[in-house]
């Protein structure tokens, strides 16, 4: 218990966490958004009576109210996720300059707890992604939401959705980048851009840029997001807890209405998400992808690690976290780390959650029964839709 609380006091999420990170989302699908015929979220009547039970009024919402902090307005409860659709909310600049990642890091050494973590790794430099990005690693993108703090960035990946073969519209984070944890709520205005600065402009060249520019494939609202339990109730900016729980699955919707093609489709690609990776000793490499903008970067190219796992236990009940040596920082978080499934093709095995001040690895938790439960209960909310 002494090691365990000593840990808990120079762990904190993150120098690649997004944002300062009760329920578990409900399997039901009453509070389901409706899709009409343009594309645009409807929000249920339902749904709009427990929001005016909190004062809230979506057209007031819409028109600036999301702003507004308030404890008793920030909605914590997995039933009362919203985030409809502001049209051009998201725009360049917008894009551009959101880049708030609070910077709590981990400490740098925190192995040798009773044989369950590893040896530091040591740091693997951060490389960038050759452009353009589509052609390299379609699945990737940035991800973009509002906290009290202002805009906040993280990264997701498009993964597959068994109940749509081909046709996905989901995508797949970090728990604390759509969720606030135990001292707060849900994220708004939750949006996910494909390859995002697909060509690799410098901020200079974004100044000028046109949105399509920024984000060819276009901008995908967050219609329903859902964490862990454990991340809702345990969650915290400080100290590590729920990180071994620290992923998000999305779905998503585009910001122009209906297209007549999925993200899936619109990007040509998603990748299936392994629930039973290999062990770490029978891994081979991971790697990691994200959009840092935590110093030295800026957020607004992408960058990969490649490197072996190894173990990292951050309390002793919960389960042990792969970590790879890498130089990413905040900004990264949620981004996709991809390896060999069980049946030796490319996978989403796991997804940046913690890192240390010197910005030399990366953390992330190992999916199991629980992930897959979110997963599943995702695809199962939109199968019929």
């Amino acid at each position: 218990m002494l090691a365990a609380a000593s840990l808990a006091t120079v762990l904190a999420l993150t120098a690649t966490a997004c944002g300062p990170s009760e329920e578990e989302a409900s399997n039901k699908p009453t509070d389901s958004a409706s899709q009409p015929s343009d594309g645009k979220i409807a929000i249920p009547d339902d749904l709009k009576d427990r929001l005016k039970e909190h004062g809230i009024d979506l057209d007031e919402w819409k028109n600036g109210e999301w702003k507004n902090w308030d404890k008793e307005k920030w909605l914590r409860e997995a039933k009362d996720y919203v985030n409809p659709v502001i049209e051009d909310l998201w725009d360049p600049d917008r894009m551009r300059d959101a880049d708030k990642s609070p910077e709590k890091p981990v400490d740098n050494d925190i192995s040798g707890d009773d044989g369950v973590t590893d040896p530091t790794p040591a740091p693997v430099p951060a490389t960038p992604l050759a452009t353009p990005y589509h052609d390299n690693a379609p699945e990737s993108g940035k991800l973009l939401f509002d906290g009290p703090q202002g805009s906040m960035v993280c990264s997701a990946t498009v993964v597959k959705d068994p109940a749509h073969p081909g046709k996905s519209n989901m995508v797949w984070t970090a728990g604390h980048c759509v969720h606030a944890g135990k001292k707060g709520g849900w994220y708004r205005n939750i949006a996910f851009v494909p390859a995002y600065n697909n060509t690799g402009m410098s901020m200079a060249e974004l100044e000028n840029a046109t949105k399509e520019q920024i984000a060819p494939y276009g901008v995908w609202w967050g219609q329903w997001a859902q964490t862990s339990e454990q991340w809702i109730s345990q969650g915290a900016s400080t100290g590590g807890q729920g990180a071994p729980y620290d992923f998000a699955v999305l779905h998503v919707t585009p910001e122009k209405g209906a297209t007549g093609k999925s993200l899936e489709e619109t990007v040509g690609s998603a990748l299936p998400v392994e629930f039973n990776a290999p062990a770490v000793p029978e891994i081979a490499e991971m790697t990691a992808t994200g959009y840092p903008a935590a110093p030295p970067f800026d957020g607004q190219k992408a960058l990969q690690c490649k490197d072996k796992p190894g173990r990292l236990s951050v309390f002793q009940a919960d389960p042990t976290m792969y970590r790879i040596g890498c130089t990413m920082t905040g900004g990264s978080s949620g981004g996709g780390w991809v390896g060999a499934g069980q049946d030796g093709k490319p996978a989403l095995v796991s997804n940046t959650s913690i890192g240390p001040v010197t910005a030399g690895w990366l953390a992330g938790p190992r999916l199991g029964a629980e992930a897959k439960g979110v997963f599943d209960s995702v695809s199962k909310k939109f199968a019929g839709q």
